[in-house]
């Protein structure tokens, strides 16, 4: 039977589920219009220098090679904000792996041998890939966000020095990659002065618009459609290679292209988490509550883009402390570029903060879930705004609760099955609760069927079902009479998905737009709706990015269990909870769905997944999911995932926070404060391998 509940927060199944399931989605590289090329790209390989001539002599001789693009004979763009999506316009090679060629042929296996034929050679340079906290190239970007640089809150280092009890500790993270399972792909065709992209994107309004700009376009004559995208977790945030050089190679061809970057060239092009070294200092009085807290991070930008690692920033709101200083420092190296990977900053900073609270909570004989009641804060810490809503002692208290947390022995090593050590540990999480301006329609029809339209991008999260949810709502009908119509920019203009912030975005422009339209059709109640409809649109520019008096902020709890075998080193993660105070859930199936696939990911970055920065050859070792190893289902325990109701008015009208990323935020923490329990052993960087299990085990500390 089809759902008719109109009611926020319901269980309604996926849309696009079905079409999913059976195929009938069709992704980025699966649109092939008639006459279509494939191309294939090829990557430098030296780390740093300048290309001194490319031969495509061999290249362009195979059977069904059509062209081979380089710096040499490839349109000239327009400079984008971005410069990593100025390829093939020069000489230079900023990192290996960076796009030097591409070849384009009327099959996919003939561009990849051609792409394989062609020869580069180049002029190496010394380089320098390797991230040290003492670098001398270290700088503090400028604070451009209100996120990154130096925040200082009284006097942080004095605090310190004088405080009873203290806590100085180093954390590292290492580079950590998306890898979603759709690769980056984009499908292009130039027909009549207009350019039409398929692209796995996370915002098609986006980008058309840097290509409109890249490509000296009006933005009316371009289309970017993104209907169905495999996860992207941020690497597909902003525009990437692909879609810009899909859309060079079938201006110069005058056919359609589609390009689909290999696997194991995504390291290099699409963006990676930075590594990051994390010094933590806490000072407190004897009962735990904190006096100062220094948070130094440390991360890697390339030279081509500044990107920095904001780590510390949700140590700013955080803990209560009269005393407060985080800083970032960026190192530039010749490495690729850094990018959004989910909950960016939040995830790497928090595993540092939490674990630091558990090492002071353990220096203090206090409880680890009751020394972080005990620094709950009414206000944020470095604006002294209140918060529209903090439920983090709740969220802790329920999920103690839950847990069981009560019957916890908290001496390190208190229990024992065999040679396996069994332990639980917690942690806090936050997440700001972000939206941007947006744009939406929506329309009555006679038959008493209705459709919302807006360019948001369901990248896997139920966008469509829950902005359906929302229409219904605020027009107050079954939710099965709406449809939504998504991921297209020829739809009115929405942000992208990304900083938990899409459906508060879109659903915003929606409910104002449902809302109108409601309006309108009882001022014409009784009359017959013309063949056409009825129509109303919405946009919440100067309202949803308008300033707030509140910091707004989604907070939750972690708790693990874990196993550790003292034989192997093997760390198995038993049992996994995750209580979040989010706002109001608007689809409890979409959301537990949101909450644990981002558990899941927190447990990937706590004990498997792993990047390297190979020092003399400048790249990422581990280039695919043999090597670089995401959680399978062996490893993923039953999650469980709850959530606190919060009534908060000071957000959206529908009264809701971001919940993509906050459930991997503090994941990675709690799995190693687990760890810390069961072995008496801690271990400040991650992922806890067994060979750091091992070497920890036989340290004894």
């Amino acid at each position: 039977m089809p759902d008719t509940s109109s009611a926020l927060g319901a269980p309604t199944e996926r849309r696009e589920g079905p079409d999913k399931v059976t195929g009938a989605a069709r992704y980025a590289a699966e649109h092939t219009p008639d006459g279509c090329a494939y191309a294939w790209p090829v990557p430098a390989t030296v780390a740093r220098g300048e290309i001194t001539s490319i031969d495509d002599t061999a290249a362009r001789a195979l059977p069904g090679v059509l062209d081979v693009l380089s710096h040499l004979n490839a349109p000239r763009l327009v400079e984008p904000d971005d410069a990593n999506l100025l390829v093939l316009q020069d000489a230079r090679v900023p990192h290996r792996g960076w796009y030097v060629a591409l070849v384009v042929a009327e099959t996919l296996e003939a561009a990849r041998e051609g792409a394989a034929a062609v020869q580069v050679d180049y002029a190496e340079e010394p380089h320098d890939v390797t991230l040290r906290a003492d670098h001398a190239d270290a700088y503090v970007p400028e604070d451009t966000d209100g996120t990154s640089g130096e925040h200082v809150r009284g006097d942080a280092d004095g605090a310190l020095d004088s405080a009873p009890a203290r806590v100085d500790v180093v954390y590292r993270v290492p580079p950590l990659h998306n890898h979603p399972m759709e690769p980056h792909a984009a499908t292009a065709r130039w027909q009549d002065g207009r350019l039409t992209v398929y692209d796995s994107s996370q915002g098609a309004t986006t980008v058309r618009d840097v290509l409109a700009g890249m490509f000296a376009l009006p933005k009316e004559r371009i289309t970017v459609v993104s209907e169905h995208v495999g996860g992207g977790f941020g690497s597909k945030g902003t525009p990437r290679p692909q879609v810009v050089l899909a859309s060079m190679a079938a201006r110069v061809t005058g056919r359609p292209v589609k390009l689909a970057l290999p696997r194991r060239q995504l390291a290099a092009v699409v963006g990676h988490r930075s590594p990051t070294v994390q010094r933590v200092r806490l000072g407190a009085e004897r009962d735990g509550t904190l006096i100062s807290v220094v948070h130094e991070v440390t991360s890697q930008t390339s030279r081509v883009k500044e990107f920095v690692e904001t780590a510390a920033a949700a140590t700013r709101v955080m803990y209560g402390s009269p005393h407060s200083r985080t800083t970032h420092r960026v190192v530039p190296l010749d490495v690729p570029s850094p990018s959004w990977m989910r909950a960016p900053g939040e995830a790497p900073g928090m595993y540092a903060l939490e674990s630091a609270m558990d090492e002071l909570a353990e220096r203090l004989d206090i409880d680890p879930v009751e020394l972080r009641l005990r620094n709950d804060t009414r206000t944020e810490p470095d604006s002294s705004r209140p918060f529209s809503s903090r439920h983090l002692a709740e969220c802790l208290r329920e999920g103690a609760r839950r847990f069981g947390w009560s019957e916890r022995d908290p001496r390190p090593r208190s229990r024992a099955e065999g040679p396996v050590l069994v332990g639980s540990g917690v942690a806090s999480a936050t997440y700001p609760a972000l939206a941007s301006p947006s744009r939406a329609s929506a329309h009555a029809y006679p038959d008493g069927s209705y459709v919302v339209r807006v360019n948001a991008t369901d990248i896997g999260t139920g966008a469509r079902t829950v902005l359906a949810q929302v229409a219904a709502d605020a027009l107050g009908v079954p939710v099965d009479r709406v449809r939504a119509v998504v991921g297209s920019s020829d739809l009115p203009d929405a942000p992208l998905a990304g900083g938990s912030s899409g459906t508060s975005s879109w659903g915003w422009a929606v409910h104002e737009a449902c809302s109108r339209l409601a309006k309108r059709l009882a001022e014409q109640q009784g009359q017959q709706l013309p063949p056409e409809g009825v129509g109303a649109s919405a946009d919440t520019a100067g309202t949803a990015d308008a300033d707030s008096e509140y910091a707004r902020h989604a907070f939750g709890a972690h708790f693990a269990e874990v196993g550790v075998d003292t034989v192997s080193g093997e760390v198995r993660v038993r049992r996994l909870l995750g209580v979040y105070a989010a706002g109001h859930i608007l689809n409890a199936r979409t959301a537990r769905s949101q909450f644990i696939g981002a558990m899941t990911m927190g447990l990937g970055m706590a004990l498997t997944e792993n990047s390297t920065m190979d020092a003399a050859f400048g790249d990422f070792v581990e280039s695919d999911l043999a090597a670089y190893h995401v959680p399978a289902h062996a490893d993923v325990p039953a999650l469980e995932a709850h959530w606190i109701d919060e009534d908060d008015p000071h957000l959206n009208p529908m009264g809701s926070k971001g919940i993509g990323e906050i459930g991997i935020v503090g994941t990675a923490a709690a799995i190693g404060n687990a760890v810390r329990h069961a072995t008496g052993v801690r271990l400040r960087e991650l992922p806890l391998t067994p060979d750091r299990v091992l070497a920890g085990l036989a340290r004894g500390q």
